[in-house]
């Protein structure tokens, strides 16, 4: 009898052990899925905005269009930097939120919108100088001077934008993202109106063509910024955080923290940019074909990165609730949900578009462009080829999520260069080129590189986490 009574407790408590850890990881599930789905929203909001502006611009001429699309990349280059500075805002703001101390989420958006302010500076110079440089690069005098036309519009959202992300990245980091799903959303047909009427001169606007469709854009972004402001200053939940107070306060510490955590996500981006630049660059020696099919792939795998991003980015801040209230259960529950979540979705998303590949490629290319039929064919392999980089990427957005809510992003960097540029770039020259397979041997390349990267940051964080036991 006594026996009976010793063992009765300890299998009780398993049960109940085992039943509290498999309810948190469920409300962990929810919460992360909540977190999610608007950031992935926002991403993709923010795609259908460029491409709102490629659609009208492509109406005035297909010289036009490919002056805004160079000019968009050139952009993008210019301010890739600037996004992955302030990429640091979210963990360290979700940090300071697990860790109860408001002051110091409200310190880190200050230092992010002086950042932004900062950042944008040199962006809107190199802009405004972009016709030069294009010229240097060897492009087109007549694409180079349309591309300027574009720049001199969009060049001065460079403000505006950053310091939306950095309210953005707060707004996620204490677990209210809405409001910014629903400022993008609305901000979506407000692009389109603007564009449309700026660029045709309608309602008595005069036609500014492309620099009518630039400065849209940044009339937009500026007032997404407002409307994002208005909501973190005045609206609860944000209203007692008080982010405006002492706004002209410049803070060397949390300023020299950003700038720790948040420079190597910058380089990071770079790194893996200028992979697919050089890649581009590969499959143009192959032949125009070749290039016009890695390039319809490349524009499918950043889609996909986007919805990634949003999920990543929820993982980074729960990662880092959980570590600012020294919870390592509930850092390694939050990984874990967000990559199944992630998994998933990618799992689903890669099947899709192996079974509609044909389909998928034709709404990037029309039947009736110039060798369509092999270009079409051609990209429709790629799909295949591309599904495993496809699945690691997934992974390693989670991964490389997770380590930032732990602030570790310096050694991601050393692995990024590793597996994308050493290996991954290496093997993409190799069987392109010197073997002969092509574009499809550029992204065997590519997939090894994107695996081998995600396979060493579930390592670092198991490491990390490990650690801290």
């Amino acid at each position: 009898m006594d026996e009976t009574a010793k063992t009765r407790p300890v299998s009780i408590s398993r049960k109940v052990t085992g039943r509290t850890a498999i309810h948190r990881f469920a409300v962990e599930l929810s919460e992360i899925a909540k977190l999610a789905w608007p950031m992935v929203l926002t991403q993709v909001g923010q795609i259908a905005m460029m491409t709102t502006d490629l659609a009208f611009i492509g109406r005035i001429s297909a010289e036009a269009l490919a002056a805004a699309a160079l000019a968009g990349r050139f952009y993008l280059i210019s301010v890739t930097f600037g996004v992955g500075l302030l990429s640091a805002i979210a963990p360290l703001a979700a940090l300071a939120f697990g860790a109860n101390n408001l002051a110091g989420v409200r310190r880190t958006l200050r230092m992010g919108l002086w950042a932004a302010l900062i950042l944008s500076f040199p962006i809107i110079a190199v802009a405004l100088r972009a016709e030069q440089i294009l010229l240097a690069l060897g492009q087109a005098p007549d694409v180079a001077r349309l591309a300027q036309q574009y720049l001199c519009g969009l060049g001065f959202s460079a403000a505006p934008a950053l310091a939306f992300l950095a309210i953005r990245s707060f707004m996620g980091a204490v677990h209210r993202p809405q409001p910014v799903l629903w400022i993008t959303l609305s901000a979506i047909p407000l692009n389109a109106l603007l564009v449309y009427m700026l660029t045709y001169g309608k309602l008595g606007l005069p036609r500014l063509e492309l620099f009518g469709a630039g400065l849209a854009t940044t009339l937009v972004n500026c007032g997404m910024f407002l409307a994002s402001l208005w909501f973190a200053a005045l609206r609860q939940p944000f209203r007692g955080y008080h982010v405006l107070a002492q706004l002209w306060r410049f803070d060397r510490r949390a300023m020299r923290q950003l700038i720790t955590i948040g420079t190597p996500i910058s380089v990071t981006s770079l790194i893996e940019s200028g992979l697919f630049w050089a890649t581009s660059l590969l499959a143009g020696l192959i032949s125009t074909s070749a290039l016009v099919a890695h390039q319809i792939v490349v524009q499918i795998a950043a889609i996909l990165f986007m919805i990634y991003l949003g999920v990543g980015t929820a993982a980074a801040v729960r990662v880092g609730h959980a570590a600012g209230r020294g919870d390592i259960a509930g850092v390694r529950r939050a990984n874990l949900g967000a990559m199944l979540i992630a998994i998933a979705i990618a799992a689903m998303l890669t099947l899709a578009l192996i079974v509609a590949r044909f389909e998928i490629v034709q709404l990037f290319l029309g039947r009736s462009a110039p060798d369509a039929e092999a270009t079409i064919s051609l990209a429709a392999k790629l799909l295949i080829v591309a599904a495993p980089l496809f699945i690691a990427d997934a992974a390693q957005c989670i991964a490389a999520g997770s380590l930032r809510g732990l602030k570790d992003t310096r050694v991601p960097l050393l692995f990024g260069a590793i597996a994308w540029w050493l290996i991954g770039f290496s093997v993409s020259y190799w069987l392109g080129l010197k073997v002969g397979l092509g574009t499809i041997g550029i992204w065997i390349g590519l997939s090894i590189g994107t695996t081998i990267y995600s396979a060493l940051l579930v390592l670092r964080f198991r490491h990390l986490t490990s650690r801290i036991d």
